[in-house]
């Protein structure tokens, strides 16, 4: 099903806080990318990962879908989501979702509603924005444009769209955020 929609899930950060590799923590029998994915595909995406050289080969083998190889993770997300951005096109009309792998913790109304919006949005709740972001046509050439290592932050600025997701938050960084995210992965299935 084409939604117009881009996905790319960024896997290629160096993970040294949490001391592995986030993209291959295991989530029940899964890992957190294969998992992240899957939820993805169950809304009609057919997304791209973005991954570093280290762990191009595990992520390979655990994501059913494209995945492409960033050589200079160290550049920033901003160089890793051009990569993603690159693989799939820049079409007319085409929106591009951006779901960084240590962000899972979206619910699938969340999901649902950044897919209909037409313009740059990401969901928030508490005051904090959160993951996933949904760019525009033009922000995503923007971003596109830009030197790689710019903070995507800078680039463009979000509508917010306020939802009430438990783990909206969840960020996998340390060991300790690993109980949080078995909650949200049993809860969010």
């Amino acid at each position: 099903m084409d939604l117009g929609v881009g996905c790319i899930v960024l896997a290629a950060g160096s993970s040294k806080r949490l001391g592995r590799p986030k993209a291959l923590v295991m989530v029940g029998e899964e890992t957190l990318v294969g998992w992240v994915v899957g939820r993805l595909r169950g809304h009609g995406l057919e997304p791209v990962v973005v991954t570093s050289e280290e762990i191009f080969e595990d992520v390979l083998e655990s994501a059913d879908c494209d995945v492409v190889c960033n050589p200079d993770p160290d550049l920033g997300r901003t160089g890793t989501v051009q990569l993603g951005i690159r693989r799939i096109g820049l079409e007319p009309g085409r929106r591009f979702l951006i779901v960084p792998v240590d962000r899972p913790g979206f619910s699938s109304n969340t999901l649902s509603s950044l897919l209909t919006s037409k313009n740059t949005a990401c969901p928030s709740m508490e005051g904090r924005g959160g993951h996933p972001i949904l760019l525009s046509e033009d922000d995503a050439a923007r971003v596109l444009d830009a030197v790689p290592s710019e903070p995507l932050r800078s680039l463009v600025v979000p509508a917010r769209i306020e939802v009430s997701d438990p783990f909206l938050h969840l960020n996998v960084d340390f060991p300790s955020d690993l109980i949080r995210l078995e909650e949200a992965f049993t809860k969010l299935r």
